[in-house]
């Protein structure tokens, strides 16, 4: 499958989408069952249970995400782990036969899809780390739009809040925001940070990163 051509339109982020999704499902072929087990940098959930909460994404329509989201009393994690259960497999190879199904399919349950775009940029990268593995997703056609997202607001993640007054530059693409002290780095680096990831730090560089690493650390 072709990389996606620059644009922020919808339909651009959704090939993104799609893209990253193959590209997961392609290294996960490969998998042995102990890195099936293994922990994601997604502290609480395994690389299985990781490809479980995507296909749940890809999966759930609006209604039904707030229906469940009501259903666990606006509890993120409580309905995060029933929508997980539900679409994980009864071993591996179930799950990623699950995965595959849903590579074409909707972006996510709302219409925010660069949000969705980071959904599954961040959690490849929560499988594939711990694991040695390296990908980099074009950074100009897919993470900058994950990274002005994040840097616009607080979404499922504190992201903007994460880097409030600090100046923040990608080293291999076109984003910048903020003021403050520098934060400088690879725009996937600084897609993870933002999103929570602490072990993303060590590919910054900049007083801010001492700043962002401080402040996830404390969160």
């Amino acid at each position: 499958m072709a990389e996606p051509n620059v644009s922020g339109t919808r339909k651009a982020l959704e090939r993104a989408i799609q893209v990253e999704r193959l590209a997961l499902a392609q290294d996960l072929a490969e998998f042995s069952e102990a890195q099936w087990a293994k922990a994601s940098l997604c502290e609480r959930w395994t690389v299985e249970e990781v490809v479980a909460h995507l296909t749940a994404g890809a999966s759930t329509r609006m209604w039904r995400w707030l229906l469940s989201m009501l259903a666990a009393r606006f509890d993120p994690n409580l309905h995060n782990d029933r929508r997980l259960a539900k679409h994980r497999g009864a071993t591996p190879q179930e799950t990623l036969r699950r995965f595959r199904e849903v590579v074409a399919g909707p972006s996510g349950p709302t219409g925010h899809t660069a949000a969705w775009l980071g959904e599954i940029v961040v959690h490849s990268e929560d499988i594939r780390r711990p694991l040695g593995l390296v990908r980099t997703p074009p950074p100009v056609a897919t993470t900058t739009a994950v990274a002005r997202f994040f840097a616009s607001r607080d979404f499922t993640v504190a992201s903007n809040t994460a880097i409030a007054g600090l100046r923040v530059e990608a080293a291999d693409g076109p984003f910048t925001t903020g003021s403050g002290d520098l934060l400088r780095g690879p725009t996937l680096s600084l897609v993870m940070a933002m999103g929570g990831r602490a072990a993303a730090c060590e590919d910054l560089e900049g007083d801010g990163a001492a700043v962002l690493r401080a402040r996830l650390r404390s969160g």
